[in-house]
């Protein structure tokens, strides 16, 4: 096991790029949230290794291809490594849920394909999402749940969360807030 390598888990649309109705099927479609992706080049510049889990069953259903697929997160690592960031990794479910996988959230095939890639125990890793299953997966990886909101139900920041969600879930207005929970105070902008 590597028990010196630090990790964060983070899901793809809604966490780090706009989500709607329709899949992400593009890179024209794929929109990055505001902060979001400094955020993520915070955590490679404070030494985390940042990999994505993500249902794709757009994939399975269809709608788009593989090169579709492969093309919309060239964009994305290209869009990170202008300021300055990475994602290590990217782990997906290509499965829809009548395909009853063990891979697709909130079920824990792609956690434990993470935990197996890195040599790692993921207990206490911070896993960041905007979704139920992204909490129960991690609750159930003994990941540390982190919800961010990204626009969404801001009444949750301030009341309890709805049923099902897990009791260590800890709640962000966004990706940019979930990180600076997780970093801790920046010197830099307390002395202004």
């Amino acid at each position: 096991m590597n028990a010196n390598l630090k990790l964060v888990i983070l899901d793809r649309d809604g966490t780090i790029n706009r989500t709607g109705d329709e899949f992400v099927k593009s890179p024209q479609a794929w929109e990055p949230l505001p902060g979001a992706l400094e955020a993520i080049s915070r955590l490679n510049h404070a030494g985390f290794h940042v990999v994505l889990a993500t249902n794709e069953s757009g994939l399975g259903r269809g709608l788009f291809d593989m090169a579709a697929f492969n093309e919309v997160h060239s964009h994305l690592i290209k869009k990170l490594a202008a300021v300055g960031g990475r994602i290590d990794a990217f782990f997906y479910c290509p499965h829809t849920a009548e395909e009853a996988c063990t891979c697709r959230k909130p079920l824990p095939g792609l956690f434990l394909q993470i935990a197996e890639r890195y040599g790692v125990d993921l207990t206490d890793v911070p896993c960041i999402g905007n979704s139920l299953s992204d909490m129960q997966v991690a609750a159930m990886s003994a990941c540390v749940p982190h919800l961010v909101l990204s626009g969404r139900h801001p009444e949750w920041l301030d009341q309890a969360l709805p049923s099902g969600f897990p009791a260590t879930t800890q709640v962000h207005r966004d990706l940019a807030a979930c990180v600076d929970h997780l970093l801790g105070p920046d010197p830099a902008r307390s002395s202004l």
